[in-house]
């Protein structure tokens, strides 16, 4: 999960229709083109958590010139970029404005489920993943409605902790350190059991609910059918449990998590042959990142 306020992002379903076509021909096109390695490379999609993966809050820069130079040089091949993270836009627009990079994310996942392309000049949403996924989490959410005041009330007779409602979540969220947060983390799950298709998403001391069928995994996937990308060709890098949805190699055959990675990630990454870096945060997304183009034959990377 990431951290911000919320933000409404609305555009025609023919508007963002059209330019999902145009995007997914010029994407397709280009995957197709198997001649040229140094215009084609074998990783089509980077998929990076941000905070904590690829940006360090308290670091400067935040997100260091390796990475941002190595994928700028991926995306001048013809690869693409998406962010997949647990903020909402307006958050993660100022965190990037923050971070000063000089290069744009293709594709934005938010809130762990929606996705968002970015047409040239700002970031339109999917309407059928998006509009299917706020129908799904609103049938579900009304079933969990009538049991939110009891899980704030177990919750605050045990713990100084935050728990509230927003645009995402009958239930947020914020404990006040990690033990705490593994103890009301296994308390959600409980009830969940009883809830068809209500599952927790977690990172640090951050939760909520969310609807099972959406999360960073399913929404790569689903990116990568529209653009006509195997999971082969796809590399992805994440520190915390909200990624491990899409470090997995149906989803992604590269995988890669930094030194400041959880310790369930990084043995999930490990199991499935992916990296693990010595180094953090960002440094660490671009040793995987390299790690994985010269195992997956591209030698020279600039």
């Amino acid at each position: 999960m990431g951290k911000g306020g919320t933000a409404s992002h609305l555009i025609s379903r023919r508007a963002a229709g059209c330019l999902w076509r145009s995007a997914s021909s010029k994407l397709a096109a280009l995957v197709n083109t198997r001649h040229d390695t140094n215009l084609n490379p074998p990783i089509k999609l980077i998929s990076t958590d941000f905070d904590g993966t690829l940006f360090a809050e308290f670091e400067m820069p935040p997100i260091p010139a390796r990475i941002v130079t190595l994928i700028g040089d991926l995306q001048a091949r013809g690869a693409k970029w998406v962010i997949n993270t647990g903020r909402d836009m307006s958050s993660l627009m100022e965190a990037l404005a923050r971070a000063r990079i000089g290069i744009q994310p293709d594709f934005l996942v938010l809130v762990e489920r929606e996705i968002f392309i970015h047409d040239g000049m700002r970031y339109a949403g999917i309407p059928e993943w998006n509009e299917a996924c706020s129908r799904d989490h609103a049938e579900l959410y009304a079933r969990v409605r009538p049991d939110v005041q009891k899980l704030y009330d177990w919750v605050n007779a045990r713990f100084r902790a935050t728990v509230y409602e927003d645009a995402f979540s009958p239930f947020c969220l914020i404990a006040g350190h990690n033990d705490d947060a593994d103890q009301i983390h296994a308390h959600l799950l409980d009830y969940c059991r009883g809830i068809p298709n209500l599952t927790v998403v977690r990172n640090d001391v951050y939760a909520r609910f969310c609807h099972t069928a959406y999360n960073k995994g399913t929404a790569l996937t689903e990116l990568a059918l529209r653009l006509g990308i195997g999971s082969q060709e796809i590399f992805a890098a994440g520190d915390h449990l909200n990624d491990l949805p899409m470090l997995q190699t149906d989803r992604a055959r590269w995988l890669a998590a930094p030194s400041n990675a959880v310790a369930e990630v990084k043995e999930t990454v490990r199991r499935q042959q992916g990296f693990v870096s010595e180094l953090s945060h960002g440094e660490g997304v671009a040793d995987g990142l390299e790690f994985s183009l010269r195992t997956a034959g591209l030698e020279h990377l600039t």
